[in-house]
């Protein structure tokens, strides 16, 4: 089975009812309305009345029930997560608190039955199915040994565990009191029975369902980072593919034409005057125009953090910055260990994203960098004194899509800042090796 247990208590609704049982506990045992005077249960058959005595330090073992149901419902606040044998004795430890109390106040069948539900409920976010059926069956046979020390009268600590009967009924025969009781007996017994197989379908079907949208979730962010490394490697063929088309073909021709430039140039007069000049300017500009083909198509076949540091990859990037743009930029860069290839990836291009909508649109006069460790995460700030806009706005933004949608892939949380006239900044938290949120 999936572990579904944290630290904390993993279903709040699980716990407000843990609560609501724990209530009805207390109110069954402590209620003056529910029961005006001390209980008389019919003595059983081993027990006469006249060897009943009143129960001896009656104040000090409800005070102590009390505690116990309290300890009972404390314990709901952390559930153990370690190990099965901790697993093991913290649902023994509900099934004795619920057994103390009942032993100290009694009213067994009215008091017994919600401490005993709220143990079950328990160790179905602890157990497989083989734990809950376990803790089920030892609970409901704690349900059936009270039932029958009730039944027969006995008092463990003094204490009477059955409730009250009416004077009405007190007035039956011994015989024909018997069997209503005996009836009354076997017809709680099934009826805790039932509850305690709805409960456990209940509960099972909870985890069920959360199970399965947990899974469902995880699937989808696989599906995401898959596709997000789909679309990297798209994207990586595609710039070879162009950067193949241009090497052959414009490539080629610029050579084709430098060939036949020089070609006239040889050929051309030693006093031609100027058009020599324009003979040269033209070789000239073909060679330039070379060197940029040569440069673009190294750039589209290069990938940017190939046998680079995350750390070297964005100061290239801001030296290109402010050699174009001219803004004044600082940057704070401290990486202790180097995150993934996919992390690494997706918060350069977030840079250069938004180094490029900056230069665009901000007219901004200062730029902020600072790419830090933060436990298990990253996290990257990028701000700047521009203009600004309002994000609301800006619904067909192609380039804040794409930061928001690579963030998100990986399983990070991204969040934009701006209003008009007061800049622009953009946080990004980032797992380190891009792990499910």
């Amino acid at each position: 089975m999936q572990q579904l247990v944290r630290d904390r208590h993993p279903f709040r609704l699980l716990l407000y009812l843990e609560w609501i049982l724990l209530s009805i506990a207390v109110l069954a045992a402590f209620s003056p309305l529910l029961f005006a005077h001390p209980p008389k249960p019919f003595p059983g058959p081993f027990h006469p009345a006249s060897k009943h005595a009143p129960v001896p330090f009656a104040i000090p073992l409800q005070v102590g029930a009390l505690l116990s149901m309290a300890g009972l419902g404390a314990m709901g606040l952390r559930l153990p997560t370690q190990s099965r044998v901790q697993q093991g004795l913290y649902s023994a430890a509900g099934l004795g608190l619920s057994w103390l109390a009942v032993l100290m106040i009694g009213h067994g069948q009215s008091v017994f039955p919600p401490l005993l539900l709220i143990v079950v409920i328990r160790a179905c976010l602890l157990f497989p199915w083989g734990g809950r059926l376990l803790v089920a069956g030892i609970a409901y046979g704690s349900f059936i040994l009270m039932l029958l020390l009730a039944f027969l009268g006995i008092r463990p600590l003094g204490v009477p565990l059955g409730r009250s009967l009416p004077a009405i009924l007190r007035r039956i025969p011994p015989e024909s009191l018997h069997n209503v009781l005996l009836g009354l007996t076997l017809n709680t017994a099934l009826l805790f029975g039932l509850v305690l197989g709805f409960v456990l379908l209940l509960v099972g079907a909870v985890l069920a369902e959360t199970r399965s949208r947990q899974q469902l979730s995880e699937a989808n962010h696989r599906l995401r980072q898959y596709a997000l490394l789909i679309e990297n490697q798209a994207t990586l063929q595609e710039r070879n593919r162009i950067a193949r088309e241009i090497h052959d073909s414009v490539g080629h021709s610029l050579v084709a034409q430098s060939i036949q430039l020089e070609n006239v140039a040889m050929l051309l007069p030693a006093n031609s005057g100027s058009l020599a000049d324009h003979l040269h300017k033209a070789r000239e500009l073909g060679k330039e125009a070379l060197q940029h083909v040569r440069h673009s198509v190294a750039t589209l076949r290069h990938h940017p953090l190939q046998g680079k540091t995350l750390k070297a990859a964005i100061a290239v990037l801001l030296q290109d910055f402010q050699h174009n743009c001219a803004i004044p930029i600082t940057a704070e860069v401290q990486i202790e260990t180097e995150p993934s290839v996919e992390v690494a990836t997706a918060l350069y291009r977030i840079v250069q994203e938004a180094l490029t909508n900056i230069s665009k649109h901000s007219e901004a006069d200062w730029v902020n960098l600072s790419l830090g460790d933060r436990r298990s995460d990253l996290t990257l700030q990028i701000e700047d004194n521009g203009q600004g806009f309002d994000p609301s706005q800006n619904t067909t933004g192609f380039g804040l899509q794409s930061m928001r949608e690579r963030t998100t892939a990986l399983g990070g949380s991204f969040y934009l800042h701006s209003q008009p006239g007061h800049g622009c900044q953009i946080q990004v938290v980032m797992p380190r090796q891009g792990a499910v949120a």
